[in-house]
């Protein structure tokens, strides 16, 4: 008897769960396992070619080449404690730099200056990397961590 309650709880949870996932809590970063879609977009000035390795902890999306205004994307989902970091290092002709592509503590965070992103559409140029905004306002950009 117990059994058979616990299963119609588990079966009326599902939905439940399906449908929190696919709402506004998701895309407001207040869920874990978030689902996440990093573009990485080559707009050097100087229009060389880009060079990107990213990777995690536990992943490395290998070593890829950006020609000028070509992009690179990933999709990945946060991890349960909000921890995910995934770290870039770029170098074109003469520069080698890293940076943070994405940090949950920062685009995964209602709190955050910058906000949460769904979909974080990084533009790349030589003094920083910039995450675009959505509505088209002014690209927050950080300074290169080396």
């Amino acid at each position: 008897m117990a059994f058979s309650r616990n299963h119609n709880i588990i079966f009326m949870l599902i939905p439940f769960l399906i449908i929190l996932a696919t709402t506004s809590f998701a895309s407001a970063g207040l869920l874990p396992f978030s689902s996440k879609h990093v573009v990485i977009i080559n707009k050097l000035v100087t229009r060389q070619t880009l060079i990107v390795h990213c990777k995690n902890k536990g992943e490395d999306k290998g070593v890829i080449t950006i020609g000028p205004g070509d992009s690179f994307d990933f999709r990945f989902r946060v991890n349960l404690r909000k921890t995910t970091v995934y770290t870039c290092t770029f170098t074109w002709p003469g520069n080698v730099a890293t940076f943070d592509i994405f940090r949950a503590d920062r685009d995964d965070n209602p709190k955050s200056k910058v906000g949460v992103c769904s979909e974080c559409i990084w533009s790349i140029y030589e003094p920083a990397p910039c995450r675009d905004r959505r509505d088209g306002g002014q690209p927050n950009c950080f300074p290169w961590a080396s």
